[in-house]
């Protein structure tokens, strides 16, 4: 508990014990008045201070005001007992939703603590305590065991195992060694490292996480601000319906103590903390659960979209193939296989796709770029360079036929890289990506969930795709696309979907933005993805685990339960025994069910929603 929730317990023992007392000694008349108003402004005086403060601004309609004046209206009645009994009730209902909260947001604050305090910069030989958002790119930071990595970069020296818990929700240690990335937020676990620094701290990992979380509650789903319109007009409505209950039966039958007492309890009754407590909570609880297992859910109405997927389209390389690729087959036509690997290398020499990288690896000796010029990247199709003065072009069909090159395919499943020198076909390298290991388990467990049709778009060749997409169970798949190829695509899968359902990306490269902003959800890989999609996507898979996505639609359709639940349940109460209470049939205390009862009630239910993903 923080401070004032227990100056707030403390205040309601004290109005407890007070109002035994005041209930059994026995006194008559203004002496019996005084003794029940100790307890009630014990544990009132602030509620009816901020009725006044509202007021006097303007905002007359809530359920401040609801509390001060049905429970002011008991003791202008005479009944002290249920006036003072009330407030004690509601208090207890308002601490018991503040707890909840706290807890609701200690799941989110919990990923804070990843927020660095220092970096260890070396500077000149010595090690200076720098605050992180100093720290420059290229800058060299040492990071020592039991410390957050600081800032995103690359171990120069060192290795080490990190703890990732906290971004991933994973709680395994991963190994790492020279030429390893690190991304911040993790904790050094056993060795010393010196990293050199490949991002500021403001475009680093554990900055953006923090940006996520932290604007996540600005954006609010459909059920929430159904809400909040809901109380903006129902607290009025019920205020003159209260006012007419206690004005025209009264001037009918002239017995105005019973109908003003009705229109009290009504007043009680109606209080709408339930439902404005509770739904908000609920959302807030999905997205703190989600969280733990290393989903960022961006807002609410995110969290609410995803709970109605139909269709799932993944990109391939990177998130449902691990975007690891090795050379596995080089067969060259009027050169040797070291020439043809080394054209390949020098013409992807500047290029940082992981295919290009893995024929550098093959390669594996130092590139002169002194040999290379006029390097040009041509979108979807590869690379052209001059190297040694020969124009050499590295890339798959469509750039051979584009340069009128004839070219044969090769028998190996993989991803094909032509090679041509001065338009003459020099072979082609055979380069495979291995499948992540939980992707068919991914398929399977979004068919599990209901969703209809899982689709993969991709750049690669059709044998790869096809084979990729058999080897994992997807129901379609279309290859050989270009980054405009898949958003046309989706625009196609979109209009198949019914009109309720929706369409969800999942995506990692830095071409996969524009999609992932097309489709009714963006999932981005978070580990390795790009920055743009991260940027672009709607939810983050911190640990890069597609089979995360059918666990992240589970959280989010059952907080809509728990929302949904909430919602019927405090509107079927609340309307029986307002109906009880107009007719005379439900006194203060039931009033005081109807709306302190039901809030805790709907708040334990809300808080289920924490417990998601476990």
């Amino acid at each position: 508990m923080t401070s004032g929730q227990k100056k707030t317990l403390i205040r309601i023992i004290i109005s407890l014990v007070t109002l035994v007392i005041a209930a059994i000694i026995p006194v008559d008349g203004y002496l019996r008045l005084a003794v029940f108003l100790v307890p009630y402004f014990v544990i009132g005086y602030d509620i009816l201070w901020k009725a006044v403060r509202n007021i006097l601004h303007g905002q007359v309609f809530d359920e401040n005001f609801l509390m001060a004046i049905a429970t002011v209206g008991a003791f202008v009645l005479g009944d002290y007992l249920e006036g003072s009994a009330v407030m004690i009730f509601y208090q207890i209902g308002e601490l018991f939703q503040s707890v909840a909260v706290g807890k609701s947001r200690k799941s989110i604050s919990s990923l804070m603590d990843i927020r660095p305090d220092y970096a260890n910069l070396e500077k000149d030989g010595e090690i200076v305590e720098s605050d992180p958002e100093e720290v420059s790119i290229g800058d060299i930071i040492v990071v020592k065991p039991g410390e957050k990595i600081p800032l995103d970069g690359v171990i120069i020296e060192g290795n080490t195992s990190v703890d990732t818990s906290a971004l991933t929700g994973e709680s395994v240690p991963r190994s790492l060694t020279e030429g390893d990335d690190v991304i911040s937020g993790c904790i050094n676990l056993s060795g010393v490292v010196r990293v050199r620094v490949t991002k500021e701290f403001g475009e680093s990992t554990v900055a953006k996480i923090l940006d996520l979380v932290e604007n996540s509650s600005s954006k609010k789903a459909k059920a929430e601000n159904f809400i909040t319109k809901f109380a903006r007009y129902y607290t009025p409505c019920v205020v003159i319906g209260a006012a007419l209950l206690a004005v025209i039966p009264s001037l009918i039958t002239g017995n105005w103590g019973e109908w003003v007492n009705r229109a009290l309890i009504f007043l009680v009754i109606s209080c709408p903390c339930a439902l404005v407590i509770s739904v908000p909570l609920s959302f807030f609880g999905g997205i703190g659960g989600a969280s733990r297992c290393g989903i960022l859910i961006k807002g609410g109405n995110y969290l609410e979209t995803l709970a109605r997927t139909e269709i799932v389209v993944f990109d391939k390389t990177g998130t449902l193939t691990k975007g690891v690729f090795n050379v596995t087959a080089i067969h060259p036509e009027i050169i040797s296989e070291e020439k043809l690997i080394e054209l390949a290398a020098y013409a992807e020499a500047y290029s940082t796709h992981p295919i290009s990288r893995s024929i550098r690896d093959a390669f594996n000796a130092e590139i002169d770029k002194s040999r290379i010029s006029e390097v040009k990247e041509l979108s979807g199709r590869g690379v052209s360079a001059v190297i040694d003065g020969k124009q050499v072009y590295a890339g798959n069909d469509k750039l051979m036929d584009d340069i009128g090159v004839s070219w044969h395919p090769c028998h190996h499943t993989g991803t094909t890289v032509h090679v041509a020198t001065d338009n003459t076909y020099a072979g082609h390298i055979v380069i495979s990506d291995e499948v992540k290991p939980d992707s068919a388990e991914a398929v399977t467990a979004l068919k599990n969930t209901g969703v209809k049709k899982t689709v993969m778009l991709t750049g690669d060749a059709k044998s790869v795709g096809e084979s990729t997409a058999k080897q994992l169970g997807l129901d379609e798949v279309y290859m050989e696309l270009l980054p405009d190829g898949k958003v046309e695509m989706v625009e196609k899968l979109l209009e198949e979907k019914s009109d309720k359902g929706r369409l969800v990306f999942v995506g990692d490269g830095i071409n996969d933005a524009p999609v992932l902003s097309r489709a009714d959800i963006g999932i981005a890989m978070g580990a390795v993805g790009s920055d743009a999609a991260i940027e672009a996507a709607d939810v983050v898979l911190m640990d890069d685990k597609p089979s995360k996505i059918a666990l992240a639609i589970d959280i989010s359709r059952r907080t809509l339960s728990i929302v949904h639940q909430n919602i019927v349940f405090a509107l079927a109460v609340k309307l029986a025994v307002l109906v009880l209470g107009a007719l005379g049939l439900a006194n203060m205390w039931a009033a005081v069910f109807a709306d302190v009862g039901v809030s805790v009630i709907a708040i334990i239910n809300a808080m289920r929603a924490l417990k998601t993903g476990k």
